[in-house]
């Protein structure tokens, strides 16, 4: 079983800047690509920010140029800097990861989520 703990959400003002992250634990093999997705009130979920295992990124056109994810393969966590913040950024963030464990050579799992408001 693989667990995604989400941490580092927050109320920030309009322009400051926040940092998630997203550490994966439990019984796996390796963690392939990682993400986030959000999802604001109302709204459908969207994709944010991916990243593989070598560290290919990809972003989603509202964020670029302010949200930066990275990663940590030794710790098996991922973090997405986010710059800039504006008020359309506000949303519940989530973490998703696939795993490789010793059943399934891709598991797709979801952290709980974490809270994002950007607000004066």
């Amino acid at each position: 079983q693989v667990q995604l703990v989400e941490s580092g959400g927050g109320l920030v003002q309009p322009g400051g800047s926040l940092r998630l992250s997203c550490a994966a634990s439990g019984r796996f093999l390796r963690i392939n690509d990682m993400g986030w997705y959000r999802q604001a009130p109302g709204k459908e979920r969207e994709l944010v920010a991916t990243i593989t295992s070598f560290g290919s990124t990809k972003y989603t056109d509202s964020v670029k140029g302010r949200f930066t994810i990275s990663r940590d393969n030794a710790k098996n966590t991922v973090y997405l800097q986010m710059n800039s913040l504006k008020p359309e950024d506000t949303a519940v963030y989530r973490c998703n990861a696939r795993a490789t464990t010793r059943t399934y050579p891709g598991v797709d799992v979801r952290g709980q989520g974490t809270l994002v408001t950007v607000s004066s």
